[in-house]
C-alpha cells in the first residue's frame, strides 16, 4: 500500500510540475481496461488519500449489423461510478460518432443502445466518449472515457467480379494446362470474422474445354489440340461463392470470352487441279491475264501465300505475283504472245506459306501445286518491223535523192495485208529525208552538212492497207559521215621564242594539229617546212610521226640586235581523201636566256640593257621626243594661221586672193544650199532664198538688177556635160565633183580673173554678185565693201 501511494505522489508531482505530458487517448483506452481502485484527491496541494472502489469498464463493444428487432439493440454499460448510490444524483452523458442519432445512453443507468440498423460495409466502427457528472453541479465525477463500438459482420454481401466480363485468348493446338486468364472476385464482408469473405471459384459453363483453380481463379485449358478452324470462340461462365463454398453461402458469376488464336497448322490447298485461261495475243507486256487462288484456312500472316511458276513449258513467258488483299495469284505477261507462232501454253504453279511453324513440319509439306493452261486468242495486229531500231550512215554533201537504206514491216496475221510507209513529220520537221511508201527505201531530200548536224533521229510509221487504224512505229538513226573538207591547222599559238644561245638541233617548240573534220581513227598529220623557207633556213621542222612535230634550231646562236623576229612557214597535211593541207606561219622571237635555257627577257627593253640604259632613262627619252613633236606641230599650226590672216586682211588685190570658208554643201538632198538655176540661166534670181543648213548672219533683201539676156552657150555646155556623165558606165554612183573649166562667151559677169582685164578696178560694178544667191554672199560683201572705200568714186 505504501509503495502504491508513493507512486501516486510521484505521478502528481510530475504532472503538476509539467515534466510529463498527458497520455494519448489510445493509451488511456488501454489503461481504462484495468480496474481502478484508488483515487487521489489533491485539493490545494493537500494530499488526501482515499480509496474509492469502481466497477470494471470496457473500451470496446459489439453490435450486430442489419438488426431488425422492434426494440433498440442493447450495446452494453460503458461505466458505472461508485459514487452513484441510486439516488439520482449522477447523470451519464454520451458524445462522439453517432451519439444521439445512432446510439443513446440511459442518463440514469449508463446503458447504451443502438436505435437503428447498422451496415458494417457502410461504417465498420464508431468512436464514442462517456462521462458521469453531478446532476446538480454539472461537474464530472469521473474522467471522460473513450470507447469503440464495432459493427459485427454478417454474411450479407455476395462476391463480385469487378473487372468482368473478361476477354482472353489462347493459341490453338495448345497442350492441356495452358494458362488462359486469372479472375478475381471481391466480397465486401469482413474477412477477419467467420467465412463470410472466403471465396471459392468454379466453372458453371465451359467444360470440358477449360478448368479453373478454386482458390486462385486461374483458368487453364482442359483439352488438347483445340482447333481454331473447328471452333474459334468459347464463352465460359465462372462462379465465385463465399462461406468457403458451403451451403448457404452467397455467389456471384462472370463471363469469360476466350478466343483461340491462329497458328500456321494448315497448308494452302488449290480448290481444283487445273485452271484454264484465255489471253488475246495483243495483251501488253506486264498486264494481268488471269487469277488463281489457293485456300488456306489459317488467318492473318499464317494465311499469306507465295505463288511460283514451276519451270517448264512456257513458264518463261509468264510471271505470277500475290495480291496482298485477296491472297490470289495474279498471272502477268513477261513476253509478247503471238498466235501465229504458238496457240497454247501449259505450266504449273506452286502455292506455299510464307511463315512456317516448325511445330507442324511433321504434318507434311505446306504447299500445293496446280496446272495452268493458257489459250492464245488471235487478234488483228499492226505491222511488225524487222528491227526495233534502224541505224544508217550517209556522207555529207551526198546528192539529193540518194538512197541510204530501207525499212521493212510485215503483217503477220492470217491473210497478210500490204503495208505503206510514212515519215512521222512531228519528229523530222526539216524534211531532210524522204521514204518510198511502198518499198520503204529512205533517200536524202536535201544536202547534209556534218558540221551543222552530225546525226538525225526520226520515226517511220508502217500502216496496214486493210486497216489504216493499225500502225506501228520504229526509230531511225542516221549518222552523217564526214568528208575531208577542212585542212588541218596548228593547235598551239603561232608564236614561240628561241634563246640567243640556242644550239643547232635544239627543239624550241612542240606543235600539234587540229582538224575541224571528224577525223577517222588512225588519221595521221605530217609536218614540213614550206619550199620557199627550206633554202638556208634558220629553223626547220622535225616530224615525230605521231601527229606532233618540233621546231628545230639550225644555227649556233641568234642575235636580237641583228634580227629579233623570224617567220617560219609550216605546212601541215592530213591523211584523208582528198588530202587537205594548210600553211601556218610561226613567229619566233629571239630572247635573252641564262645558261640553263631559262628565258630572262624578250621585250624591246632588253636590247638596250647592255648599253647601260635603264627603264627610267628610256621613258625619259621617249617623253622628250613626244614633247619636241608637240612643239613642232604647234609651231607649224601657228605659222599657217598667221599666213591665213595675212591673206584675209590684204586689200591691195582682192581678186587674186582665195577666200577659204568652211561651208560644206548638203549634197543632192540639199536644194537650199545654192541655186543651180543661176548657173543654167542668169536671169533666174532667188527672192530671199536662205540656206537651211547654216544660220544666216543677217537678213537682208537682195538688190534688184536688170534682167540680162539668156546665155545659151553656158546652158548648152552644162547640158552636154550632164548627159555625158549620165551615160558614162564608169561614172561613180555617188555624188562627185565634175569640173567644167569653161566660163562661156558673153557672160554677164565676164571673167572673174584680173588677168587681161581691160577695165580698171574702179570701173567694175560688183553689185550683181548679191543677186546670185547666198552662195556668193561673202564675195558680194567683200567687193561691195571695197567699192565703198574707193577714193576715186564720187558719191
Amino acid at each position: 500500500m505504501l509503495t502504491r501511494n508513493c507512486l501516486s505522489l510521484l505521478l502528481w508531482v510530475l504532472f503538476d510540475g509539467g515534466l510529463l505530458t498527458p497520455l494519448p487517448p489510445q493509451l488511456q483506452q488501454t489503461l481504462a481496461t484495468e480496474p481502478r481502485e484508488n483515487v487521489i484527491h489533491l485539493p490545494g496541494r493537500q494530499l488526501h488519500f482515499q480509496r474509492v472502489k469502481r466497477g470494471w469498464v470496457w473500451n470496446q463493444f459489439f453490435v450486430l449489423e442489419e438488426y431488425m428487432g422492434s426494440e433498440p439493440q442493447y450495446v452494453g454499460k460503458k461505466l458505472h461510478s461508485d459514487l452513484d448510490k441510486g439516488e439520482g444524483t449522477v447523470k451519464y452523458t454520451l458524445s462522439g460518432d453517432g451519439a444521439g442519432t445512432v446510439f443513446t445512453i440511459d442518463e440514469t443507468t449508463g446503458d447504451i443502445h443502438a436505435i437503428r440498423s447498422l451496415d458494417r460495409e457502410e461504417k465498420p466502427f464508431y468512436t464514442l466518449r462517456a462521462q458521469a457528472v453531478d446532476i446538480e453541479t454539472r461537474k464530472p465525477l469521473e474522467p471522460e472515457s473513450e470507447f469503440i463500438i464495432k459493427v459485427q459482420d454478417i454474411n450479407d454481401n455476395e462476391p463480385k467480379f469487378l473487372d468482368g466480363p473478361y476477354v482472353a485468348s489462347v493459341p490453338e493446338m495448345s497442350p492441356v494446362g495452358a494458362y488462359v486468364l486469372q479472375v478475381k472476385a471481391t466480397d465486401a464482408d469482413d474477412p477477419t470474422y467467420g467465412n463470410s469473405a472466403r471465396v471459392v471459384y468454379s466453372i458453371l459453363q465451359g467444360q470440358p474445354y477449360f478448368s479453373i483453380d478454386p482458390k486462385t481463379g486461374v483458368i487453364r485449358t482442359a483439352l488438347p489440340n483445340m482447333d481454331r478452324e473447328v471452333k474459334e470462340q468459347y464463352q465460359v461462365l465462372i462462379q465465385a461463392k463465399d462461406m468457403g463454398g458451403q451451403l448457404g453461402g452467397l455467389a456471384g458469376t462472370t463471363i469469360v470470352n476466350i478466343t483461340l488464336t491462329d497458328v500456321n497448322d494448315n497448308p494452302p490447298r488449290f480448290p481444283k487441279s487445273i485452271f484454264h485461261l484465255k489471253v488475246p495475243e495483243s495483251s501488253p507486256i506486264g498486264s494481268a491475264i488471269g487469277r488463281i487462288r489457293a485456300v488456306d484456312p489459317d488467318f492473318g500472316q499464317n494465311a499469306e501465300i507465295e505463288y511460283n511458276i514451276v519451270p517448264g513449258d512456257g513458264g518463261n513467258l509468264f510471271d505470277i505475283v500475290t495480291d496482298e488483299d485477296t491472297q490470289e495469284g495474279i498471272i502477268k505477261l513477261k513476253k509478247p504472245l503471238d498466235f501465229e507462232t504458238k496457240k497454247a501454253y501449259t505450266f504449273k504453279v506452286e502455292a506455299s506459306n510464307l511463315h512456317l511453324d516448325h511445330r507442324f513440319h511433321s504434318a507434311g509439306p505446306f504447299k500445293d501445286t496446280a496446272t495452268v493452261k493458257i489459250s492464245v486468242l488471235d487478234v488483228e495486229e499492226p505491222p511488225v518491223f524487222s528491227k526495233p531500231l534502224y541505224t544508217m550512215e550517209v556522207y555529207e554533201d551526198t546528192p539529193v535523192g540518194t538512197i541510204i537504206g530501207a525499212v521493212t514491216a510485215q503483217d503477220l496475221d492470217v491473210g497478210s495485208s500490204a503495208v505503206r510507209y510514212f515519215i512521222d513529220w512531228k519528229s523530222d520537221g526539216d524534211s531532210y529525208f524522204t521514204i518510198d511508201g511502198t518499198e520503204g527505201t529512205i533517200a536524202t531530200n536535201e544536202l547534209l552538212d556534218r558540221e551543222s548536224t552530225a546525226q538525225y533521229n526520226f520515226s517511220i510509221i508502217a500502216r496496214k492497207v486493210s486497216n489504216t487504224l493499225l500502225t506501228s512505229k520504229v526509230s531511225i538513226l542516221i549518222n552523217v559521215l564526214d568528208v575531208n573538207e577542212f585542212p588541218p591547222e596548228i593547235a598551239v599559238p603561232y608564236e614561240t621564242s628561241v634563246c640567243e644561245n640556242a644550239k643547232p638541233g635544239q627543239i624550241i617548240q612542240l606543235v600539234s594539229a587540229a582538224d575541224r573534220d571528224l577525223s577517222p581513227a588512225g588519221q595521221q598529220f605530217s609536218f614540213r617546212v614550206s619550199p620557199e623557207a627550206a633554202i638556208k633556213p634558220n629553223f626547220t621542222v622535225r616530224d615525230f610521226r605521231n601527229n606532233t612535230a618540233g621546231i628545230e634550231a639550225r644555227r649556233n646562236g641568234y642575235s636580237r640586235r641583228q634580227q629579233e623576229l623570224y617567220f617560219l612557214p609550216v605546212v601541215i597535211e592530213d591523211s584523208s581523201y582528198p588530202v587537205q593541207s594548210s600553211t601556218s606561219t610561226m613567229t619566233i622571237r629571239v630572247c635573252r636566256c641564262d645558261s640553263d635555257g631559262t628565258i630572262l627577257s624578250c621585250n624591246v627593253e632588253a636590247i638596250f640593257l647592255p648599253v647601260g640604259l635603264s627603264t627610267g632613262a628610256l621613258i625619259a627619252i621617249l617623253l622628250c621626243i613626244v614633247i619636241l613633236l608637240v612643239i613642232v606641230v604647234l609651231y607649224v599650226a601657228l605659222r599657217r594661221q598667221k599666213k591665213k590672216d595675212t591673206l584675209m586682211t590684204s586689200k591691195e588685190d582682192i581678186r587674186d586672193n582665195v577666200i577659204h570658208y568652211d561651208d560644206e554643201g548638203g549634197g543632192e538632198e540639199d536644194t537650199q544650199a545654192f541655186d543651180i538655176g543661176a548657173l543654167r540661166n542668169p536671169k533666174v534670181i532667188e527672192d530671199n532664198k536662205i540656206r537651211r543648213d547654216i544660220k544666216p548672219d543677217s537678213l537682208c533683201l537682195p538688190r534688184q538688177r536688170p534682167a540680162v539676156e539668156d546665155n545659151t552657150d553656158i546652158r548648152d555646155f552644162i547640158h552636154q556635160r550632164l548627159q555625158e556623165n549620165d551615160v558614162d558606165p564608169t561614172a561613180p554612183p555617188y555624188d562627185s565633183l565634175a569640173t567644167y573649166a569653161y566660163e562661156g562667151n558673153g557672160s554677164v559677169a565676164d571673167s572673174l580673173s584680173s588677168i587681161d582685164s581691160l577695165t580698171s578696178e574702179a570701173d567694175q560694178d560688183y553689185d550683181y554678185l548679191t543677186d546670185w544667191g547666198p552662195r556668193f554672199k561673202v564675195l558680194a560683201d567683200m567687193f561691195g565693201e571695197e567699192e565703198s572705200y574707193n577714193p576715186d568714186k564720187v558719191t
